[in-house]
């Protein structure tokens, strides 16, 4: 073996050594555990209708990719974007468009609107980006009190409100598909814990069909709409999706799910198949909150 030869291997051994030694934050993988490049993800969003980031909500790599997809976006759509997420509701909408218009003051707007507890370092950014480059951002969630009359008396417990409460949520009645792989873990699960009720999916339920309502409602051709919310949401191309895909037929969808793995080097079988893309992050990631 000459010399040249000998120090070609030095070199890619010495490349494989630092790989092995670095310490990434998170790796994409498509639905098939195939490894992919941000950029690449990119690519197909570009050409999406809707784009769901489905997060960890105490994840600071989530929270950092959502900002930044959402900006490449912005710069890839020339502008064409709108925003939602589950952690606003739809009676705090008008809040939202006040603040984001410059209506009034941030004091508040978080006074007034109900922000979730992490909202200062992980949604503020996505708010402060819309209110910079005056793009909507739609409060797509169900009031949190209407989700917990279904947690305590069903789908029926809904049909007491008023025409203005219901407003606020998906048309009823909703279809309900307990076999549904998310709901069905949901419910096997909180039972295994000795909290056997059966409303659990179904307020579940109303939160991803308010969203999808939400979603299909604000939709305008030409525009991407991302929509940031809990993994579980999106997760199996299912809960929002299903609904979105019942109340709007023929999007484009593109889905994010995330995942903690104590190893990043390769997709664990059991997430195959959760998105088209899943972020994966070392479990040993810090939290926000």
């Amino acid at each position: 073996m000459n010399i040249k030869k000998i120090l070609i291997l030095f070199a890619v051994s010495l490349l494989m050594m630092a790989f092995k030694s670095d310490k990434p934050a998170y790796r994409i993988f498509n639905t098939e555990g195939k490894d992919v490049k941000y950029g690449k993800m990119l690519e197909e969003m570009e050409t999406a209708d809707v784009v769901f980031f489905g997060e960890l909500h105490n994840n600071p790599i989530c929270h950092w990719l959502q900002i930044e997809l959402t900006r490449d976006l912005y710069e890839k759509k020339d502008s064409a974007i709108m925003l939602g997420a589950e952690m606003f509701e739809a009676d705090n909408q008008l809040i939202l468009n006040e603040y984001i218009e410059g209506k009034i003051s941030e004091k508040n707007y978080k006074k007034e609107a109900k922000l979730w507890p992490n909202y200062a370092t992980d949604y503020a950014p996505l708010v402060e980006f819309a209110k910079e480059h005056q793009i909507p951002f739609i409060a797509t969630n169900i009031p949190r009190r209407y989700a917990s009359v279904v947690y305590s008396k069903g789908f029926e417990g809904l049909d007491s409100l008023s025409a203005e409460a219901r407003s606020y949520i998906a048309p009823l009645p909703v279809d309900y598909d307990p076999e549904l792989k998310g709901y069905r873990s949901m419910l096997e699960e909180m039972k295994g814990m000795g909290h056997a009720n059966d409303n659990l999916p179904k307020a579940q339920a109303i939160k991803d069909a308010t969203m999808a309502y939400s979603i299909a409602g604000a939709l305008e051709k030409g525009t991407l709409f991302i929509h940031y919310n809990g993994t579980y949401h999106s997760n199996d191309y299912e809960g929002i999706i299903w609904y979105l895909n019942n109340y709007k037929p023929g999007l484009k969808i593109v889905s994010i799910a995330s995942v903690e793995q104590e190893d990043i080097e390769n997709l664990e079988e059991e997430y195959k198949n959760k998105a088209d893309y899943i972020i994966v992050i070392p479990d040993r990631m810090t939290k926000t909150h």
